[in-house]
This record gives C-alpha cells, sequence and structure tokens, in this order.
C-alpha cells in the first residue's frame, strides 16, 4: 500500500511515492515556474503524480500548499499568489483518487512527528524560520488547523504595537517581522543605520540571515546582540503558544535552523525565563527532516 505525497512550494513541487511505514520508493520534483494560474500548476501536479504511481496501487494524494486551506480550498496564498481555488476538488476529478490539501507548515510538523525529529511524540509544535516564519501543531497526532485553516499561523501572532511598517498579512508587529531570515536582516540594518559601533556585519554587502548568525559565533557584539533579541522576542511567542497547547516538544526548521544550536540554545534560555512553570523543559530541538518534511506529512495526513 503506498500514498503519495506533494510539497507545493513557491520554486518547486516535489512529490514522493511512500508507503505506509514511511519508506520513500520514489521521488520527483518540478519547477513551479510561477507566475501561473492554479490549474496549470495542478496539471502538473496530476503529471508527477501519475508518473510516480505508474505500477502501483495508491490509496490517496495528500498535498502541502502554502497559505490558508480550508477543507481543500485555498482561500489565500501570498506565494503563489492564488484566491479561492478549491483544490482538492481540481485534482479529485482529474486523479479519480481522494485528495488532501493542507498548509505547508501543518504538514511539515506532521512529518517531523512521524519520522523526524518529533518521532515518539505525539504533540509536537513547531516552527519553521525562513523568507516569513511558518508554524504547525499537532496534539495527539492529529494536525489542528482551526476552523478556518488559520491554525498554527505562528509568525502572524503580534509581538509588538509600534511598528509603522507593515507585514505581509497587513497587520503590522507580527512575529515574522522581527525573527524570520528576512526579520533579522531588517533589525540589523536598522541598528547598523542609528549606530556607528564597529561591526564585522558592515563587510557585507548583501547582508543575509546566515551571516548575522556566523558572525555571532565568531563573537561579533552587534551580531550576538541581534541573535539575542530575535531569541528573546521567539522564546516570548513560544511561551505564549505552550501556554495554550502544552507540546511534548518544540521543532525548530526552515533555513534558519541551519544555525544550529546557537539558535536553540538561546531560545531554550529565554523560553525558561517566559514559559509557565509547567512547561519550562519543554525540549526545544533542531528539525531533521529538512526538506523532506512535507511530503511525509502529506502522507501520514492520510491515514
Amino acid at each position: 500500500m503506498a500514498y503519495l505525497g506533494v510539497d507545493l512550494g513557491g520554486t518547486n513541487i516535489k512529490a514522493a511515492l511512500v508507503t505506509e511505514e514511511g519508506k520513500i520508493l520514489r521521488e520527483a520534483s518540478v519547477p513551479t515556474a510561477l507566475p501561473r494560474s492554479p490549474e496549470t500548476v495542478c496539471d502538473d501536479i496530476v503529471k508527477l503524480c501519475t508518473e510516480l504511481a505508474s505500477g502501483e496501487w495508491v490509496e490517496a494524494i495528500g498535498v502541502g500548499c502554502p497559505g490558508s486551506v480550508d477543507r481543500g480550498r485555498v482561500l489565500y496564498s501570498n506565494n503563489l499568489n492564488w484566491h479561492d481555488f478549491d483544490m482538492a476538488e481540481y485534482l479529485q476529478s482529474r486523479i479519480g483518487l481522494p485528495v488532501y490539501i493542507g498548509n505547508d507548515a501543518n504538514v511539515a510538523a506532521l512529518g517531523e512527528m512521524w519520522q523526524g525529529a518529533g518521532k515518539g511524540y505525539q504533540d509536537v509544535l513547531m516552527v519553521t524560520l525562513r523568507t516569513g516564519v511558518g508554524g504547525g501543531c499537532v496534539l495527539d497526532g492529529k494536525i489542528v488547523s482551526g476552523i478556518h485553516g488559520a491554525g498554527g499561523e505562528i509568525g502572524h501572532m503580534p509581538v509588538k504595537d509600534d511598528e509603522p511598517i507593515a507585514c505581509n498579512c497587513d497587520n503590522h508587529g507580527c512575529l515574522e517581522q522581527y525573527v524570520s531570515a528576512t526579520g533579522i536582516v531588517t533589525q540589523a540594518k536598522k541598528f547598523l543605520d542609528m549606530d556607528d559601533c564597529s561591526s564585522s556585519l558592515r563587510d557585507y554587502e548583501c547582508l543575509e540571515a546566515k551571516h548575522i548568525y556566523d558572525e555571532a559565533k565568531k563573537g561579533d557584539v552587534v551580531a550576538n546582540e541581534l541573535v539575542d533579541s530575535t531569541c528573546k522576542i521567539l522564546a516570548k511567542a513560544l511561551a505564549q503558544v505552550c501556554s495554550v497547547i502544552d507540546p511534548e516538544i518544540i521543532v525548530i526548521g526552515g533555513g534558519v535552523s541551519k544555525a544550529g544550536d546557537i539558535l536553540t540554545s538561546r531560545i531554550s534560555t529565554f523560553f525558561k525565563e517566559y514559559a509557565f512553570h509547567a512547561c519550562k523543559n519543554t525540549p526545544i530541538v533542531l528539525a531533521k527532516l529538512e526538506n523532506d518534511a512535507g511530503m511525509y506529512g502529506c502522507v501520514k495526513s492520510l491515514f
């Protein structure tokens, strides 16, 4: 018995044929090639799935899609520029198999719970730190997507009241404006413009989040202050979420997580300061599956 998991990203569409035990039999990818209509992107998904399923009995297909997803309908995806598209119905009509559509960060959390850093746990909170900030909550082994498909949208928790710049969601002061890859760079540039202190960060013509974490590891004072500020804001947000859902483990993923222990150790330190006493020792670990988390999670969501 096999299932198809599809991770629909802004750059690539990745798909895998996976067994119920979590073994990947075959996988492939094609460019998403945006901007395109949802129908043409879905036609590529159909083609990819058909090729991967050749000669196999496939039970169902799971798709992770960026944006707000409600019962198979993509309400809005900033990454894809899709609005109110019934993706599940479109794919089912062309593939003839049951199709599940979930938010990409939610299914990534499910994937990490099943085969990654959260293996062995049933209650997992995952945060993905990339250009933006995604989140996924898995409780009792099931994704918490919410009535509007907005469950786990940790990146859009309001954390500051006086932020003049709007977030991508049009609100102000969202978590992702400070702790995402884009956010920490924005904060770094703002600090360097306001202060004439010496810092190796000034040596980079095109400053990236990786540079900030790398220079912090080397001892740069400004870089360390920025990392501390970022981790403190994120830790406080995580403490607030944990007061509501009380997970067994917190998993940090996304490109920024490649910074490694400097990230998890500092988040953990600040988390203990903010967390409710019963949650203070919740483990905070790095994700393991990287770009495969979404595909695993899509498959797990099917059974």
